[in-house]
């Protein structure tokens, strides 16, 4: 109720010293893209904060540099997809077929992978600090894990908790 009550004051005040008025939409709906075909599609560097692209085709689609925190990609299918320096801080990531995919120097900090398939994926520097993974996923991953990520700092086998 406080909250409302200094909103409207700051409009109604905005309104009198002439300045210009910002849209009312302070928290725009967040964006869905769940079940479309999205193959080749370019997101790089774009703010798609708590997205759905739920059972989306995602082929080749370009995230790199791209603002994915929250975003959910539950059971979609992203072979070959670009996601370089991505954050995907707190995404949904669970049962994507990530075959192929560049998560170069991405950042998946508390993300949920948890059946999702990451064969033959570049996670150089990739940070997975408190990511949820199954335990054969980590064993394949440590494998090819290397690299430092270039935000967080945080080297990739260190956040695998590779030996």
């Amino acid at each position: 109720m406080l909250f409302q009550i200094f909103t409207a004051f700051l409009l109604s005040l905005n309104l009198w010293l002439g300045f210009p008025v910002a849209q009312a939409n302070l928290y725009p709906p967040p964006l869905s893209f769940s079940g479309a075909n999205l193959v080749r599609k370019d997101f790089s560097g774009q703010q798609l904060r708590q997205a759905e692209f739920s059972t989306a085709n995602l082929r080749w689609t370009n995230f790199s540099g791209a603002d994915l925190r929250g975003v959910v990609f539950s059971t979609s299918v992203m072979t070959g997809a670009n996601l370089e320096g991505a954050d995907l801080t707190n995404a949904f990531v669970d049962g994507v077929n990530l075959e192929g995919a560049n998560l170069r120097d991405a950042v998946l900090v508390e993300a949920l992978l948890l059946r999702s398939v990451l064969d033959g994926a570049d996670i150089t520097g990739a940070d997975f600090t408190d990511a949820l993974l199954d335990g054969t996923q980590v064993r394949q991953l440590c494998d090819r894990a290397s690299g430092i990520n270039p935000k967080t700092g945080v080297s990739t086998r260190e956040s695998l908790f590779c030996p």
